[in-house]
């Protein structure tokens, strides 16, 4: 045992890749290529390190490091000729090639033709900035000899956007690969890792966001402040330092959209006050800044979902742990740095109940999703809210038939996550209202809570965090 948490789904994805390298495929041509992409710190490498130990076979694994091209032409031979494949070695009777329509001649030259192996590009976004030609470079071996070798290619990248660009119409590496996304792991997989019952694997995962660096480093079975306790009175804690790191590699120059992203972070939702938390940039530069923000998948734009159209988009952060860092820890990072995190941990008690109240938000619909086909009314096809400019009413849940303009309503929700107050008659009293203010719904309409401490209204389905951590089992 490992101590290999989750990853199910994505191990299994690449099995079913590797299956037709392995049997010779249909087409004479077994080569595969899968293009892996995901948020940086959220695991891709473990995960395809764990593939290559379970999978057991001959393999490169070639990490970019972004410095130059020639520095990473040199890593990448020099990498090859200690790698496991049979004929590795003949790199070594190489000088460094100059450009990489050499270097993955020679790497195709190394690999066995009789049996199965697997080649893996780590930060390949680095490649494609430092050489323009890479991209033709990687299709034209791809086409000319690897698709045609038992070979499966593993191409990963922490640039999202970029990764996403890759495999798009006329680009050379385009319909060659599949594309493959690495999530942050589940609350179930917090649960699990942690040994924490669901209520509590919740706040970890709000915090931690998933991330396997920040996971690794909590105490199992510690609650979140038991957690935040020890790590506050460290300024190296992976809890401290992935969230600046994130944003450096994520944002090198884009000063404005840094700006706008900790308006963001520190609760700003509408495109008005988010300018004038940004310190009053122009609509101009604020609308580019989310436009980038949303393209890189940081922030989520969102519509009141409803029969109605609307034009009250509100923006959140998407990560959960930068959500929790932008709001608490980059901003208490310097009285860290001063051993005083008491302080930071002290803010964080006094704002987490409300803080926390709306992180769950998106949570719970990801839940409700997952678990649409057996917990909520059929042809609950989208997932959402619901508010107006004044936020008389705003409804935490409705599911739909589709978004963000429903033909049909079919289910409104209130969502309770209070630690010692129930889901009571009041609570009832008050979702039946906005009920009636809701385009779509009429007194037919399905009602649902979810709560952390349990439904004692009469007459209404719930949920409980255990529920909802089975949506992702």
């Amino acid at each position: 045992m490992n101590g290999f948490i989750g990853r199910r789904a994505e191990l299994g994805l690449l099995d079913d890749l590797l299956a037709p390298v392995r049997t010779g495929g249909r087409s004479g041509r077994p080569g595969r290529a899968v293009l892996l992409r995901g948020r940086r710190r959220v695991g891709k490498s473990r995960l395809v390190e764990e593939f290559l130990e379970r999978a057991g076979l001959p393999h490169v694994f070639f990490t970019a490091v972004g410095g130059s091209k020639e520095e990473d032409l040199a890593g990448f031979a020099a990498e090859v000729a200690v790698s496991t494949l049979p004929d590795a070695a003949r790199f070594a009777d190489f000088t460094a090639p100059q450009t990489w329509d050499a270097a993955l001649s020679l790497l195709a030259g190394a690999l066995p033709v009789d049996r199965p192996s697997v080649v893996v590009l780590d930060e390949m976004p680095y490649l494609v900035r430092e050489d323009p030609s890479f991209e033709g470079a990687l299709q034209k071996v791809f086409d000319r000899t690897l698709s045609k070798l038992p070979v499966l290619l593993i191409l990963v990248g922490s640039d999202i956007a970029m990764m996403e660009k890759l495999n798009t119409y006329g680009r050379p590496f385009y319909q060659r690969g599949t594309d493959m996304v690495v999530p942050p792991l589940s609350p179930a997989d917090v649960a699990a890792m942690l040994g924490l019952p669901a209520a509590d694997a919740f706040d970890a995962y709000l915090v931690s966001g998933g991330l396997p660096l920040i996971l690794d480093e909590w105490p199992h079975g510690a609650d979140l402040w038991e957690y935040l306790a020890s790590a506050l009175r460290r300024p190296t804690a992976a809890l401290l330092v992935s969230g600046e790191r994130t944003l450096a590699a994520e944002f090198p120059t884009e000063a404005q959209a840094r700006t706008v992203l900790g308006a963001i972070g520190h609760g700003e939702r509408t495109f008005t006050l988010i300018g004038r938390a940004a310190g009053g940039l122009n609509p101009g530069s604020v609308t580019r800044s989310l436009e980038l923000l949303t393209t890189r998948r940081m922030v989520a734009a969102e519509l009141p979902l409803s029969t109605r159209p609307s034009r009250e988009t509100r923006y959140r952060i998407d990560d959960p742990y930068l959500r929790f860092w932008l709001s608490f820890i980059g901003p208490g990072i310097p009285a860290v740095e001063r051993g005083r995190g008491d302080r930071v941990l002290d803010a964080i008690r006094t704002s987490w109940t409300a803080w926390r109240g709306r992180a769950i938000e998106p949570v719970v619909r990801e839940a409700l999703w997952r678990l649409a086909d057996d917990r909520l009314p059929a042809d609950s096809n989208a997932i959402g809210g619901y508010w107006t400019r004044t936020n008389n009413p705003e409804i935490d849940i409705i599911a739909a038939d589709r978004s963000p303009i429903a033909k049909k309503i079919t289910l409104i929700g209130s969502i309770k996550w209070l630690e010692n107050k129930s889901f009571d008659t009041r609570d009832l009293a008050r979702l039946i209202t906005h009920r009636s203010q809701l385009p779509g719904a009429d007194d037919t309409t399905p009602l649902l809570a979810v709560t952390r401490n349990g439904c004692t209204a009469p007459g209404i389905p719930s949920l409980t965090p255990e529920d909802l951590l089975a949506a992702w089992t």
